[in-house]
């Protein structure tokens, strides 16, 4: 008679994660830009469509701000820049 027998081996798995800050691209009012000039630099920087750039638009006309893009600072620093140079206050908090 043959014996049997099964050998089990138990492995441990370290998982890594990263943790980022989600931080948030803020676009501020100003009396100075036009409604065009501030949606047609949020499609241009943020990618958005131009229903989404307009609602942001509107949002910081009445509200005064309105976040355009969460993220990693890394991620939005490029956005932030750009939005700043195109006349725009623009703020990452």
């Amino acid at each position: 008679m043959q014996n049997m027998y099964q050998e089990e081996t138990l492995t441990d798995v370290l998982e890594v994660t990263e943790t980022t800050e989600l931080m948030e691209l803020v676009v501020f009012n100003d009396d100075i830009n036009t409604f065009e000039h501030v949606i047609d630099t949020l499609i241009k920087v943020c990618k958005h469509s131009i229903e989404q750039a307009e609602q942001c638009t509107w949002i910081i006309h009445y509200r005064g701000r309105c976040t355009v893009k969460n993220g990693a600072f890394d991620f939005l620093k490029p956005m932030r820049d750009a939005i700043c140079e195109a006349g725009i206050d623009a703020k990452i908090l």
